[in-house]
């Protein structure tokens, strides 16, 4: 038979066959004390609920993983292993009859807690801020770029009433963030970091051309679409990436 007891909205499964309850210690979850010392016939342990969804980073060598184990005390590898920078949710934590810090991530997974480090909260805090930032200037290029449609092509122009396609990118930064992103393709395409056609977001810049010395520039704008001042005939127009014009490097200049 199964006992199950909820602590906290964390159910705790203990077969009352194999594990005893005392009361040598308490456990406080969601501020409700409990027994928390806990032994069975494989010898003395101690488990505890999280008493929130601590979160923890995977610490242990660039490509490469740990193992994930069944249990904590006679462990036997499950076959999945969490790469190195990967973070995870705890659920419980452990400590075996040697002494080693184990916790629970899910139903039958265990790692060793000496291969994490804890996420700190104003850690978290401060990357939903900068994400935070990220949008909303990404937003505002957005913005300036579809309020620049219809405008004229002028070779050499950058705004604010004609602009040629590298002219066109600086005034949007410029006006939208500040950010100064220097006047050609050539020197642009040099900012920020390389992104790939699959992971576009609003904002990024496209090229097409070479690589390292391109003919031409645009602004990701969403939805598989970009503004560019295309040509004199054309002027500023939003167009749909297609495979017969499509970009050869994407690049990331927002922080």
């Amino acid at each position: 038979m199964t006992n199950a007891k909820l602590y906290g909205g964390i159910f705790l499964k203990i077969k009352s066959d194999l594990v005893k309850y005392t009361t040598a210690a308490a456990l406080t979850v969601t501020g409700v004390g409990v027994a928390n010392t806990v032994s069975s016939n494989l010898g003395p342990a101690r488990v505890e609920a999280a008493t929130f969804a601590q979160r923890v980073r995977i610490n242990y060598v660039a490509g490469y993983g740990i193992n994930v184990w069944d249990n904590y005390q006679t462990p036997k590898f499950t076959g999945t292993r969490i790469k190195h920078g990967k973070t995870v949710t705890v659920l419980a934590s452990a400590i075996d009859q040697k002494g080693r810090s184990w916790y629970q991530i899910g139903e039958g997974q265990w790692i060793q807690a000496r291969y994490t480090v804890k996420e700190s909260i104003s850690s978290k805090v401060s990357q939903g801020v900068q994400a935070s930032n990220r949008a909303d200037q990404a937003q505002k290029v957005v913005n300036v770029a579809n309020a620049a449609v219809g405008k004229a092509y002028v070779q050499g122009s950058n705004g604010p009433s004609a602009f040629d396609c590298s002219g066109l990118t600086q005034y949007v930064y410029s006006k939208a963030t500040g950010k100064q992103i220097s006047r050609t393709t050539y020197t642009q395409v040099k900012k920020g970091k390389k992104v790939s056609m699959q992971n576009l977001q609003p904002g990024d810049l496209l090229f097409w051309g070479s690589a390292s010395a391109p003919y031409h520039v645009g602004i990701y704008v969403g939805d598989n679409q970009f503004v560019h001042a295309a040509a004199p005939k054309q002027g500023v127009v939003k167009a749909s990436l297609s495979s017969y014009f499509y970009p050869s490097v994407a690049k990331r200049v927002l922080d």
